[in-house]
């Protein structure tokens, strides 16, 4: 009976496994035919019907950068992407400060922060317009990048990350004169190394993909993030598709390697926030 079990549990295990490999299959081959397509011309890509390229060319890529701003976009792209993961921090610390330290109106200002969740963004695009307007901060850098640095998803994702850090931990370093700085960077975020990096990757892939706020905030094609360049592309060369796929492509692989790279953390914290 138990045997018969085993191998029913078995063929199950090999039936999911085939059912998820031809799901994930499936997932990829868009993807996989937008990279391959991006080193053909656009004549085969309209012409062929073969899956692979009958002639291999990177002159899509070197267009990109040749003919196009995109060297601007990429720029452009990492600054605010790099600014983000100074937020990133920010949001570390205020949730910090939520999980460990007992202040008045804690609770009230951490509900506060959660009730701004519930508005949407574009709510709020307007007024942030005109206040940066005003501090004269509109077709800049800067004013692309301040609006997102903090966020109420990330200070919460932090805040119940950190509360089940036991706080004997924390009173122990303090105990043996550690200070607060201290024990934030080299106790604090040593421990918190999934939910950082769950944070980071969504950090990057909306710093990456940052395109409404920048496409209003920005008149001036040299403050484009790549996201705006690329649907400048496609207004521009709407018949020539290899220069599109390869665009696509360019903004699509970063992400793919970031996610492969860091998957075991990023699993890891999403399990934990499960957990909880």
């Amino acid at each position: 009976m138990d045997t018969g079990m085993q191998d029913i549990s078995k063929i199950s295990k090999v039936l999911i496994g085939v059912v998820l490999t031809i799901l994930g299959f499936l997932m990829i081959l868009p993807f996989l035919w937008m990279f391959l397509s991006s080193f053909k011309t656009s004549t085969e890509i309209s012409l062929s019907q073969s899956f692979w390229p009958q002639h291999w060319t990177i002159d899509n890529y070197k267009n990109l950068f040749t003919n196009g701003s995109f060297d601007i976009y990429v720029k452009n792209t990492l600054i605010i992407t790099a600014a983000s993961f100074i937020g990133l921090f920010l949001n570390a610390m205020a949730g910090y400060g939520f999980a460990k330290f007992d202040f008045k109106g804690r609770k009230f200002l951490f509900m506060a922060v959660l009730a701004t969740m519930m508005i949407p963004g574009q709510v709020t695009m307007i007024p942030v317009y005109l206040i940066l307007n005003q501090m004269q901060l509109t077709n800049t850098l800067l004013g692309i990048i301040l609006p997102g640095l903090v966020g109420a998803f990330g200070i919460f994702l932090f805040r119940q990350f950190m509360s089940n850090i036991p706080d004997s931990i924390v009173e122990a370093a303090r105990l043996d004169g550690a200070g607060e700085w201290y024990i934030f960077f080299h106790l604090i975020l040593p421990i918190s190394k999934p939910v950082l990096a769950v944070q980071g990757i969504l950090t990057f892939i909306g710093g990456w993909n940052a395109f409404l706020w920048p496409l209003i905030i920005a008149n001036d094609q040299k403050y484009y993030t790549l996201s705006v360049g690329l649907q400048l592309l496609q207004g521009q060369h709407t018949s020539d598709y290899g220069l599109q796929m390869a665009g696509s492509s360019f903004m699509v692989i970063p992400i793919i390697i970031i996610f492969i790279i860091f998957q075991k953390y990023i699993l890891q914290g999403f399990n934990i926030q499960m957990d909880k």
